[in-house]
């Protein structure tokens, strides 16, 4: 086995390399697809997507999906030249150079971990509040946050397939739940018959079952909380080291989980829509707003499909939660593990245990997650504000950071193939859909800010209005380190962004890796 390190970071047996060939093309999207969490997508962001647009939340979801789908364009194209663990840091250091690079890589570990503490907080809400319902036992929220997390860094620690295995149990029955309510609906025909209403991109301005229930629309909100429902989908050049096939894996299982979630999400939309009526969708997103019932789909399953089916969504909800997160907090310590090979980050944090996983990352993540989580909780320890404040704020910080990030890709995808690579250029690859895609991710980015307060129902909250500079200050600590790399360490920060690793070497006999 050969690699290529930069000078000072000195890898051991145990450092550098993560599992080879341990995930198929079903792991990877499992890891991946489980980090946009379809059913807590769908209970949280059509609800949002209807209280900014209207019943016209499915044609929100289709622009999503069609931006998206371009950015993911140029985003194969260079996950097909550089494979590596650094994901977008890796990216944006060959496209950027390395201060950039580093800067970003800090930023997107860091919204990774945040996004892991959001959803921890997700579940433990409804792990505390469907537990109390069934069987009356009333424990705190964070009680389930601490054993989520535990359970979380038991699996990290192992193989990647075990996690993957778990991760994919989660997926599809959260998928199968919902297709049911849908079919349902659709067998139903409906409170009122089908429209084609909901799928006129028009219809998310001024939509006017919007105005007359809330008494105004936003349509920012509206696109703002489908590109939400995506995060995570460009994980998959993070496990292209554990990948078997990683060039022709990442391109499958990207355009596999945009394009599948989009049509996914424009179909449990429609439903939600259908099955409540074109103004009455929007009336029972009103009704949750106001507390008569925990989420407008519960309502709807009871109707369409039965008891049954909404109390394996309660339960879902609690699993696909977990199955998010743990999604989140995979990636959020492969990126740590990136940082520290290269020796912008502690070394240490490269180390692996000895399944090839992670191992010192993970824990560090698991450290992270933990110190957040008790802050929030100490700052208000009820179970609602696991949800509300945990669960709602962070998210607005992590997405921002994430969609950022990806205009920066967008840019470095053109640099890279107009100079490094420019037997690979292509016009409409290479160019003209990062350039789409930049814009798409920067109105995004100005979607999220101008709506922050809205969104997270706080105003004049100090967490909210700091939240546009909190990314731009990690970014800066991001290239602070970059600079001081290049001032007092220049063989390490020669390095940054261009870790290499060969084939292993396999020995004849056994098919096994062979360690020199």
């Amino acid at each position: 086995m050969t690699a290529t390190v930069p000078a000072g970071s000195s890898p051991t047996a145990e450092q550098g390399r993560l599992a080879h060939n341990a995930l198929g093309l079903p792991s990877v999207l499992f890891c991946i697809v489980t980090g946009a969490a379809p059913l807590t997508a769908m209970l949280f962001n059509v609800p949002v997507a209807v209280n900014g647009g209207g019943w016209s939340a499915p044609a929100a979801f289709g622009i999503a999906t069609i931006a998206l789908t371009i950015f993911s364009v140029g985003y194969i194209a260079m996950a097909r030249r550089v494979t590596s663990a650094g994901g977008f840091y890796t990216f944006i250091s060959r496209g950027l150079g390395r201060v950039i690079g580093v800067g970003s890589g800090v930023l997107i570990g860091i919204c990774y971990m945040i996004f892991t503490a959001a959803v921890l907080g997700v579940m433990s809400y409804f792990a505390a509040t469907t537990v109390e319902a069934w069987t009356g036992l009333a424990l705190p929220a964070w009680v389930y946050i601490v054993i989520g997390l535990a359970v979380m860094s038991l699996l990290a620690w192992f193989h990647i397939e075990l996690t993957a295995k778990v991760l994919g149990v989660a997926l599809i029955a959260e998928v199968l739940a919902l297709l049911v309510l849908a079919v349902a609906v659709f067998a139903h025909g409906g409170a009122e018959g089908f429209s084609p209403s909901p799928f006129n991109p028009a219809q998310v301005f001024d939509n006017a079952g919007a105005l007359q229930v809330f008494g105004s629309t936003a349509a920012g909100i509206a696109l703002f909380a489908a590109f939400w429902s995506w995060v995570g989908f460009e994980m998959a050049p993070n496990y292209a080291e554990e990948s078997r096939e990683p060039h022709r894996i990442a391109r499958i299982a990207t355009y596999g989980s945009v394009i599948g979630l989009g049509v996914f999400y424009m179909i449990v939309s429609y439903a939600f829509v259908t099955g409540w009526g074109l103004l009455g969708s929007v009336q029972a997103v009103s009704d949750q707003l106001n507390g008569v019932y925990a989420s407008a789909f519960y309502p709807l399953s009871d109707r369409f499909a039965g008891p049954w089916l909404t109390v394996i969504i309660e339960l879902l909800a609690v699993t696909s939660s977990f199955a998010c997160a743990m999604a989140f907090y995979n990636t959020s310590a492969r990126y740590l593990f990136a940082l520290g090979r290269e020796g912008v980050l502690p070394g240490v944090l490269a180390r692996t245990s000895r399944h090839r996983s992670p191992g010192v990352a993970a824990m560090t993540v698991t450290t992270v997650v933990a110190l957040y989580c008790l802050a929030f909780v100490l700052y208000d320890p009820s179970t609602e504000a696991a949800l509300v404040k945990l669960g709602t704020w962070s998210p607005l910080l992590g997405v921002l950071g994430i969609l950022a990030v990806q205009a920066l890709v967008c840019v470095a995808i053109i640099r890279y193939f107009l100079t490094t690579a420019r037997d690979g250029f292509g016009w409409w690859t290479t160019l003209v859909a990062p350039v789409l895609g930049f814009l798409a991710m920067a109105g995004a980015c100005y979607l999220l800010v101008e709506n922050r307060a809205a969104l997270a129902a706080a105003e004049g909250v100090p967490f909210i209005s700091v939240l546009p500079w909190v990314p731009l200050v990690i970014f800066v600590v991001g290239v602070a380190i970059a600079l001081y790399l290049r001032a007092r360490r220049p063989a390490v920060y020669a390095g940054l962004g261009h870790f290499s690793l060969a084939d292993p070497e396999l020995d004849d006999q056994t098919g096994k890796e062979v360690t020199p």
